[in-house]
């Protein structure tokens, strides 16, 4: 190692070490009864969701995953993610990972044919509303898919927070591939307890959730 490289590495360090001492550290766990995503059931069954994650000024990076308690092939998810915020707007990259556990997750492809879907996301929070924009851009998704939700909170009374939103996608979202509503409902939220009722039109279903957070 030549002494540049060994400067870099020391500033790295040093770097590192202030940035690591600056935050919080913060980890925890939700369990619901079904795990709802933009308006579509993955695994069919209850899911423990823990998340990790490291918080420094405007910055979070952190993991946030999903296990279902039944043995299904599409029940787990394991994501990593980092996020910059300034203000009311919150800029997110994600790293979406499958894992089945068949021997052949492929954790070390990126491409169209491995295990990860990248994807990048803008969010704001005006008031009472909040948007979601978000699209794939690389990964396991060729389509790059695309995803927008609206919400609004009408009402905050001891302590209960109440929500409704409405969300729609394209490619791996909806049934046709078009850009469709795939996800209206409301969400009631008592401290540790979320309940929310999703109607999924595209799919002409519906589903009512209940979370936990640990």
């Amino acid at each position: 190692m030549n002494y540049r490289t060994k400067i870099f590495f020391i500033i790295l360090l040093i770097y590192s070490t202030g940035f690591l001492l600056a935050g919080n550290f913060n980890a925890g766990a939700d369990i619901y009864n079904r795990y709802v995503w933009r308006g579509t059931d993955y695994g069919n069954s209850a899911a423990v969701q823990p998340y990790l994650s490291y918080i420094s000024g405007p910055i979070e990076i952190g993991a946030w995953s999903s296990w279902s308690i039944a043995d299904v092939p599409n029940g787990n998810e394991n994501d990593l993610y980092i996020s910059y915020s300034y203000e009311s707007i919150s800029l997110t990259l994600t790293d979406y990972f499958f894992p089945s556990y068949n021997g052949n997750d492929q954790i070390d492809k990126f491409g169209e044919q491995g295990g990860h879907t990248f994807e990048f996301s803008i969010s704001a929070n005006i008031s009472n509303f909040s948007f979601l924009a978000a699209s794939n851009f690389a990964g396991n998704d060729p389509n790059n898919s695309k995803y927008a939700e609206l919400s609004y909170k009408f009402l905050t009374k001891n302590k209960v927070s109440s929500s409704v939103f409405l969300g729609a996608g394209n490619h791996i979202y909806s049934l046709d591939n078009d850009f469709t509503i795939v996800s209206v409902g409301l969400q009631i939220s008592r401290e540790i307890f979320q309940v929310a009722y999703i109607i999924n039109p595209d799919q002409k279903t519906s589903f009512l959730t209940f979370g936990i957070t640990l």
